[in-house]
């Protein structure tokens, strides 16, 4: 098996109008449909880690040299649409599979049950293999 980070960031894909102003229909329809779609993936063991970030609003950057008091700033920040919204961590059999679920998560329903076309990312996580290769020894 292997684990894949699946990211879900603030671009609303196919629908410009921003969550706030959905009905609140469509609010429960879209939240109806992720919990049921995570509870799938629990129930097949593929699911690791579901989490939702807070909003940019309570970001912090923080950058350090190690040696003096951390520097903590308010941004500056990517795109609204590019900043991180949340993500699923999975472990899965393929590529191919982490994709299908990918795919599941982007066609949540928005307004009018659209689905929302979201771009979501998919990155495969690092193994120990991976970080030998990188670091071979002397």
């Amino acid at each position: 098996m292997t684990k894949y980070l699946l990211t879900v960031n603030y671009d609303g894909g196919a629908i410009d109008t921003p969550m706030d102003q959905w009905e609140p229909e469509e609010v429960k329809a879209h939240m109806d449909y992720y919990r049921a779609l995570l509870k799938e993936l629990a129930d097949s063991g593929e699911l690791v880690d579901d989490q939702a970030l807070t909003g940019p609003e309570l970001a912090k950057i923080v950058t350090s040299d190690g040696m003096t008091a951390p520097v903590i700033t308010d941004g500056p920040f990517v795109e609204f649409k590019e900043l991180l919204a949340g993500y699923q961590l999975v472990d899965v059999e393929s590529q191919q599979r982490a994709i299908e679920i990918a795919a599941r998560i982007s066609s949540v329903p928005g307004p009018k049950g659209v689905p929302l076309q979201q771009p979501i990312g998919v990155r495969r996580v690092m193994t120990a293999c991976d970080f030998q290769v990188l670091t071979p020894e002397p």
